[in-house]
């Protein structure tokens, strides 16, 4: 996958900090379970990965320069709340993409709160980001905050289009592969924030 990501960003002249996005949202299985998912709901989607991707570094910038010390201790905290999210949506992916096939007939709709969990599952790693725009002024945080959440929404219009194209060649397997990415992601927020 790194190879083709490298390829990618000479393509398009860009450099992905976290490639990780990158791969969950081309890989993102909400399509599989949505057969017909319309333009909208796609847009709707990569919206809430995009808000949670804007709002988190701007979270991040507030509590900077409002209340560093609260935060401070909470910090240590973020590794674990990413990981037991992630684990527990990568884990129930899986967990449904094995459940045998009558239990599975009836298609699922990506609710609006497992949607809201991993949009704030997938983002809160980049709380830390406020503390690196700190120095930045409100205008030009907020304009950080809205490239980032411009970037990560395209690429989520991405993985969900090449959802709808190849979702139903992948179909349980898609869930499967979501989960452990879901997982992968938990895992290394934990690993950064705890170890490094």
């Amino acid at each position: 996958m790194s190879r083709n990501v490298k390829e990618l960003e000479e393509k398009i002249g860009y450099n992905f900090k976290d490639s990780h996005l990158l791969r969950h949202a081309v890989t993102h299985s909400s399509y599989v379970n949505e057969k017909h998912m319309k333009k909208s709901r796609m847009a709707y989607i990569a919206g809430v990965y995009g808000f949670f991707q804007f709002l988190m570094p701007m979270v991040g910038w507030i509590c900077v320069h409002t209340i560093v010390q609260v935060f401070g201790q909470f910090q240590k905290f973020i590794p674990w709340i990413a990981l037991i999210l992630l684990l527990y949506i990568g884990g129930s992916m899986i967990k449904e993409s094995m459940q045998g096939e009558e239990e599975n007939k009836e298609m699922k709709k990506l609710s609006f709160a497992v949607l809201m969990m991993q949009g704030i599952a997938t983002s809160i790693d980049a709380l830390s980001v406020g503390f690196t725009i700190a120095e930045y002024g409100l205008i030009m945080a907020v304009v950080c905050s809205l490239i980032v959440a411009v970037v990560t929404f395209v690429i989520c219009e991405t993985g969900l289009y090449l959802g709808k194209t190849l979702g139903t060649k992948l179909s349980g397997k898609a869930d499967v592969l979501g989960g452990v990415i879901l997982i992968g992601i938990g895992i290394e927020i934990f690993v950064k924030g705890v170890f490094f």
